[in-house]
Order: C-alpha cells, then sequence, then structure tokens
C-alpha cells in the first residue's frame, strides 16, 4: 500500500497540494457564509454523493444556504436528486445560529470543535465532523466514510474496521491507528484522504 501511494504522489500530489490549498484559504479568508456553505455540503453528502453535494453547493451558492427558506432549499435539493431533501433541508435552517461563530470555532483545538459540531449541530457526525474540519483546511484528521473504510480493511492498515456507529473514542482510535500509516507514507491525514478517494474514486473531490 505504501508503494501504491508512493506511485500516486508521482502523478497526482501537485493536484492534491492545490487542492489543499483552495481548503486552507476557505479556512483562512473565507467570510462566515463561506464557512457556512462548507457545513451545509458536508450536511448534504452524508449518507449521499460528494458529487451530488459538490452541485447542489454550487445551485444553492452561500447566499442561498443562509437566506433560503425551507421550501426553497426543498426544492433546489430535488432538482438535484438529493435523497433527502425534506430532512436536510431543515437541517440547514435549524444549523444558521452558527453563523457568525464558525470563525470563532476554527480557532479552538482541534478535537473541541469537532465534538462541538457533533454535539450542537444537526446533521453532523464525527465522520461529517471531520469533512468540514479538513475542507477548510485542517489536516491533521481523518474522514472515515464507507469508502476510506472499505479501503483501510482491505489493505489492512489498522488492526479492526468497527461498524461505522461512531462513538468519539471509537472514531479518534481507528484515526490514531491510520496515522501510523500517513506518518509512513509522509502525508497527513487530510490529504492521505485524498489518495484514497483517488484509488476508490479516480478523482480527487473534497
Amino acid at each position: 500500500m505504501v508503494s501504491k501511494i508512493e506511485d500516486l504522489k508521482l502523478t497526482i500530489k501537485d493536484e492534491v497540494e492545490r487542492r489543499f490549498e483552495e481548503f486552507k484559504d476557505i479556512g483562512k479568508n473565507g467570510d462566515e457564509l463561506d464557512l457556512f456553505s462548507e457545513l451545509s455540503f458536508c450536511v448534504l453528502t452524508a449518507n449521499w454523493r460528494a458529487k451530488g453535494g459538490i452541485k447542489a453547493q454550487k445551485l444553492i451558492t452561500k447566499e442561498g444556504f443562509a437566506n433560503y427558506n425551507e421550501k426553497q432549499l426543498i426544492s433546489k435539493l430535488k432538482e438535484v436528486g438529493h435523497r433527502f431533501p425534506n430532512t436536510r433541508s431543515r437541517y440547514i435552517v435549524e444549523n444558521r445560529w452558527i453563523i457568525g461563530n464558525l470563525k470563532n470555532l476554527l480557532q479552538k483545538d482541534i478535537s473541541e470543535s469537532r465534538r462541538f459540531l457533533v454535539e450542537n449541530i444537526k446533521g453532523i457526525g464525527w465522520k461529517e465532523a471531520s469533512h468540514f474540519l479538513r475542507n477548510v483546511g485542517r489536516e491533521d484528521i481523518a474522514i472515515l466514510d464507507k469508502h476510506i473504510l472499505r479501503i483501510i480493511k482491505d489493505y489492512k492498515l489498522v488492526k479492526e474496521v468497527p461498524k461505522p456507529s461512531w462513538t468519539e473514542k471509537k472514531y479518534t482510535k481507528l484515526e490514531k491507528e491510520l496515522r501510523v500509516f500517513s506518518k509512513m507514507v509522509g502525508e497527513p491525514l487530510g490529504k492521505l484522504d485524498l489518495y484514497l478517494w483517488y484509488m476508490e474514486t479516480g478523482q480527487i473531490d473534497k
């Protein structure tokens, strides 16, 4: 597996680095609506596909995530074929209270930020909180979705892959084990995810 990642680095490293600079730019220079748009993207991609989430994010726009009423959001999500337009639209509306606080949240310790998101934001679990934090430039965090778990299991990158009914203890334990492999290939967890995702899909999304 190390050799597979090293081979990938020869061909897609520049693209991975460019994508991560985009993530960092959102976290550093994005406004509260940019950050809320990214958080809403992670709400939308839970149990759905990343490409659909990207399409929805472009259609709705950051202003739409912040201002559309629930009915308008439902219409937009149905337009892109979302599996759960009603529930996700409600979550987005109910999460708007966080707008104005996201910049401050990103200044906190990464474990504290992630725990806060899981405990307080509708539609956000451990995987989704990790996805959001990575997408705003935090490197040392793993996105343990079903695709990545499949690769981890197939290549035996960790001792045991639990079923994704996550608690903080289970999530951070697996993340810690995967961090050992990330150090072997010289890439932080957030960037390693992009390489593993490319292995699974042939693309670098987010």
